[in-house]
């Protein structure tokens, strides 16, 4: 069946507290997407950033992220006062969140929710407390910890903490309970909206794609908690970090940073860690993106330390094999294979074996760098997922006035772009009227905005994952339009 769908991150929707919320706005962006005869609403890893803001580098693999939880839901649930939130400094630019200002805000805030959840001794938050314990309360201590030791890492805690000594948790646990408990709370809250915004957009026909990042942060409760899943030494440090090796958009390439897997420790018992990950994102959304598919054939391992990524060299991945464990356990599950990058035949057919379908990109069809080749539409197969740009993409427009000229002639000529439409439209269109099964479109293209809406720079800090939509971005207008070429593309879901 061909569907269509937009990339909307939770941060960017609009709202009045600084970030967008699992709150109305979320719900009448569902009621949007109903209406322009979508199917899918993709998202970004919703886990709680760390530092520099990247939902890709979270303190945690199963956590929400507190900035998401919505204030007004937290009033009409009877545990926050408006006059408690609503004339606080969110900060003066609408379109932009600020990351450290929210830091300072919306903390103190939840304090209070969570003080009056506490004390009103909810059974459904005990039960919540129950069913989540096999991470929540790992999380919840490291979360206490980070904020008992300033912030920084958990590798720089005293040893103790750091190698995780009973003695040493025991009194943590004891001396931070309220503290434990805040982060408990917190987390309650966001699974609760979670799930209530979920089953509003399901019972519409719009179904959620979630974002799984292939790699963990170091700095995360699932390091700290298991650290025999990874590969560090005695110390718990990293011997070796992922990374992307130089290529002709990167001449140091990409260095990540997160600790590698030990591979054939989880072999050993059958990914048991994995499995637990992946289980809990179909708990969240109904088809997952796993990011860096081709990790899994092999993976860039850089020397801990260097500040590039030039010196690090590949190494072999569990291959066909997971996924093998995937299936046998979960079931075959609804999963899109990010198979962006440099792939080998091995990493083609690992694709193949795992029946995922895989990605094109638009943009990177008209590269005189590598001739585009596979991401050129008329080559596409049905079994594949189109988008004109991801998040790590400059949007549509911003393209077009930025890459080099041959190549915006070419897809200019390919897909016969006319300035009266809009080249953000034309684009578009090629993608729909494509056969990939599955064309999302970035909600910043829709409405045909430059690079100052572009989400994420790969390689640079500090300028992103920080784009919003205005209150009224989306429309009957526009959703109407959309609407239209669903019709004519035959994308319109059935309902």
């Amino acid at each position: 069946m061909r569907k269509a769908g937009i990339l909307m991150p939770i941060f960017s929707l609009p709202s009045p507290y600084g970030i967008g919320t699992l709150g109305s706005e979320a719900r009448a962006f569902v009621d949007f997407l109903a209406a322009a005869g979508q199917s899918c609403w993709q998202i970004l890893p919703v886990g709680p950033t760390s530092y520099g803001d990247s939902p890709y580098q979270s303190f945690s693999s199963f956590a929400g992220n507190p900035y998401f939880v919505d204030l007004d839901t937290l009033v009409a649930e009877g545990v926050l006062e408006p006059e408690e939130f609503r004339d606080l400094d969110w900060g003066s630019d609408p379109e932009c969140v600020d990351y450290g200002l929210l830091y300072k805000t919306r903390y103190p805030v939840l304090r209070k929710a969570c003080t009056r959840l506490l004390a009103q001794d909810r059974p459904e938050f005990s039960e919540f407390c129950r069913e989540q314990a096999f991470w929540l309360e790992d999380y919840a201590l490291f979360m206490a910890l980070k904020d008992k030791y300033g912030g920084v890492s958990w590798f720089n805690w005293p040893e103790g903490v750091r190698m995780r000594k009973s003695r040493a948790l025991d009194k943590a646990r004891k001396e931070l309970a309220r503290e434990v408990d805040f982060w408990k709370g917190v987390q309650y809250f966001f699974f609760h909206q979670w799930t209530a915004l979920k089953g509003y957009a399901n019972e519409r026909g719009i179904s959620i794609i979630g974002d799984l990042p292939i790699y963990v942060s170091g700095d995360s409760a699932d390091v700290w908690a298991d650290p025999e899943q990874f590969q560090l030494d005695e110390s718990g440090r990293p011997s070796e970090v992922a990374g992307c090796p130089p290529d002709g958009f990167s001449a140091d390439g990409q260095l990540w940073g997160n600790p590698l897997f030990d591979w054939e420790k989880m072999k050993g018992d059958g990914y048991a860690w994995w499995l637990r990950r992946i289980a809990f994102q179909f708990r969240f959304y109904d088809t997952l993106r796993i990011d860096h598919f081709r990790g899994f054939e092999s993976y860039y391992a850089i020397p801990y330390g260097e500040e590039t990524a030039r010196n690090g060299r590949w190494r072999p991945g569990p291959g066909i094999a997971f996924f093998e464990a995937v299936n046998r356990t979960l079931g075959q599950k609804d999963i899109i294979a990010e198979d962006l990058g440099f792939l080998t035949p091995e990493v083609h057919q690992l694709l193949r074996e795992s029946g995922y379908p895989g990605m094109k990109v638009l943009e990177f069809a008209f590269d005189s760098r590598d001739g585009g080749n596979d991401y050129l539409p008329h080559r596409y197969t049905p079994h594949c997922v189109v988008y004109a740009g991801t998040h790590d993409n400059d949007t549509i427009q911003g393209w077009m006035a930025s890459a080099d000229p041959e190549d915006v002639r070419f897809a200019r000529d390919y897909l016969r772009l006319s300035v009266q439409e809009g080249y953000h439209w034309g684009m578009m269109r090629a993608a729909w009227a494509s056969p990939a099964d599955l064309a999302v479109m970035q909600f910043q293209d829709i409405l045909g905005l430059g690079s100052e809406a572009r989400i994420n720079i790969p390689s640079t800090l500090g300028i992103n994952w920080k784009w919003r939509a205005m209150p009224g971005a989306w429309n009957s207008e526009l959703a109407q339009r959309l609407y239209r070429d669903m019709e004519v593309y035959q994308r319109l879901p059935e309902r």
